[in-house]
């Protein structure tokens, strides 16, 4: 019996994302897992950076994959939640001729209804912007599709963990500490070896 697939968020927070993507994206290619999104930003923590993932997987191999991003050196913890598990966002853009709407469709409603605004109205085309899940930000596709929907763009994921209080504090002790004893002595001996061979 094969366990069903479903949508998981791979949260993964490194202190270096240079030449990171690209190995991460080689682990999911080697087997043959197609990301759905991917985002990078900032975390809470100054040099700290999130990665949010999103694939269509089993647990058992979104398990595998986590320990396998988790043993990259730069990789500080890895995270994977179901979509319950987490308060999620993507922002989207859709171009539209400004005739078309202005003509045949009560702008404000529209906006009210699906949460949108317009970032830029041209006499040519009008941008509407909106912010929401995905179900959400294709129902406005469908609604725009018959006014002429010149253009169409959303972004990737953004996700917040419900329930990961405990590692952002542990992420905030990893900011705060203090070079141990033993780094300290290591370059006071580094030091003084510079003053021997001078």
């Amino acid at each position: 019996m094969s366990a069903n697939k479903q949508e998981y968020t791979i949260t993964v927070y490194t202190e270096n994302q240079i030449g990171l993507l690209n190995r991460i994206a080689i682990i999911f290619s080697r087997r043959k897992i197609n990301i759905e999104s991917l985002n990078t930003s900032p975390s809470e923590v100054e040099g700290i950076h999130r990665f949010t993932i999103v694939i269509n997987e089993t647990e058992e191999v979104v398990r595998k994959l986590s320990r396998q991003i988790e043993k990259q050196v730069e990789i500080i913890k890895v995270y994977y939640n179901t979509n319950e598990e987490i308060i999620w966002q993507e922002m989207a853009l859709y171009k539209v001729p400004t005739d078309e709407i202005a003509e045949k469709v009560k702008v404000e409603r529209l906006l009210r209804e699906y949460g949108a605004r317009a970032v830029v109205i041209r006499k040519d085309y009008t941008v509407f912007e909106t912010t929401g899940q995905r179900e959400e930000t294709d129902r406005l596709v469908e609604v725009l599709e018959p006014f002429g929907l010149i253009e169409f763009v959303r972004s990737a994921r953004v996700a917040i963990i419900k329930g990961s209080n405990s590692f952002h504090e542990k992420l905030k002790e990893f900011e705060m500490t203090e070079p141990s004893e033993e780094v300290v002595e290591n370059e006071f001996l580094d030091k003084q070896d510079e003053v021997f061979t001078m």
